[in-house]
C-alpha cells in the first residue's frame, strides 16, 4: 500500500488565487500542481550562492522536469522563522501518484564566501543526474489537489573542504511535501437534471459540471476550510445547497450522491 501524504509543520500558505468569481478550476484534469522551494538549515558560511538548473521529480519511474524559474541565490538567506523562510524555484504540473525520487540538478556557477571571500564549489563528478533529496515520506499526490515541495538545504553538512583549502558541494537536503489545497466530490441525480455545481466561500465561486452519463463531479484546489455547495440544475429541477462542506488540504470530501428534486 502506498504511503499517504504526510502533513508536515512547514505546511505554507501560499496564495494560490484559486477563487474568481464563477471562475472554472484551473488545475488540469489527471494533474497535481506543485510548487517547490527551498530553505536553509544554517551553517557558519557568509554566503553560499547556488545556480539551480532544475529538480526533477520521478513518479512511477518517469521523470517530470522542473526547470527552475529563479536566479543564483544564497541559500542562507531563506530560513525557516525569518522573515524571509524559503524561496520559490520552480512550479508546475505533473499527473497524480505517487512521488518516489527528488533529484536537485545544479549548474556550475555555484559559490561559497568566507570571511568576505567568494571561491567556487566544485560539485563531484557524475552529477548531471543530479543530487538524490532524501524524502520524509513518498507523498501521494490527488489529482486537483496542490502542493508545496520544500527542499530543506543542509548548509553545514554540505560543504565539504579539502586538504588543498577548495571546497566541494555535496548536497544533503531534505524534502518535505505539503498539501496546500484539498477537494470536493460526489454524484448528483438524476442525469437529466444536468447542474451547474457551484463551490461558494463569502463572495468567491468556483464551478465545475457532472459527467453527463455518470453524474459524478469533483472541484479540487480548494484551500482548507468551510464551503457552501450549490447545485443549480436546469429548468424543471429545484436548486439545492449543501452548507458547512468542511475541506482538509490534500484529501478529497466526498457529498456522497445527492438527488434533485423535480
Amino acid at each position: 500500500m502506498k504511503k499517504k501524504l504526510a502533513y508536515s509543520i512547514f505546511a505554507l500558505v501560499l496564495g494560490l488565487g484559486v477563487f474568481s468569481a464563477c471562475q472554472k478550476e484551473e488545475i488540469t484534469d489527471g494533474k497535481s500542481k506543485v510548487e517547490i522551494r527551498m530553505t536553509d538549515a544554517p551553517g557558519s558560511f557568509d554566503a553560499i550562492n547556488l545556480d539551480v538548473k532544475e529538480i526533477i521529480l520521478l513518479s512511477d519511474d518517469e521523470p517530470y522536469v522542473f526547470p527552475v524559474t529563479t536566479n543564483i541565490f544564497n541559500i542562507l538567506d531563506f530560513r525557516i522563522g525569518t522573515s524571509n523562510p524559503d524561496i520559490l524555484v520552480a512550479s508546475g504540473e505533473m499527473p497524480a501518484g505517487e512521488i518516489t525520487e527528488i533529484r536537485l540538478v545544479l549548474n556550475e556557477g555555484n559559490t561559497i564566501v568566507i570571511d568576505g571571500k567568494e571561491m567556487p564549489l566544485q560539485t563531484p563528478s557524475g552529477q548531471s543526474s543530479g543530487f538524490k533529496v532524501k524524502l520524509t515520506e513518498n507523498p501521494e499526490l490527488l489529482s486537483g489537489a496542490a502542493y508545496t515541495l520544500l527542499l530543506d538545504f543542509d548548509a553545514a553538512k554540505s560543504i565539504v573542504k579539502t586538504g588543498n583549502g577548495k571546497y566541494l558541494l555535496k548536497p544533503v537536503v531534505r524534502g518535505i511535501t505539503a498539501a496546500t489545497t484539498g477537494l470536493i466530490a460526489g454524484t448528483v441525480l438524476p442525469l437529466e437534471s444536468a447542474p451547474e455545481v457551484l463551490v461558494i466561500s463569502g463572495t468567491d465561486t468556483v464551478g465545475t459540471v457532472p459527467h453527463a452519463e455518470t453524474g459524478a463531479f469533483t472541484v479540487g484546489g480548494l484551500r482548507a476550510g468551510t464551503y457552501s455547495v450549490k447545485f443549480v440544475p436546469v429548468a424543471g429541477f429545484k436548486d439545492s445547497t449543501i452548507t458547512n462542506v468542511s475541506v482538509t488540504a490534500g484529501q478529497i470530501k466526498s457529498l456522497g450522491t445527492v438527488v434533485l428534486k423535480p
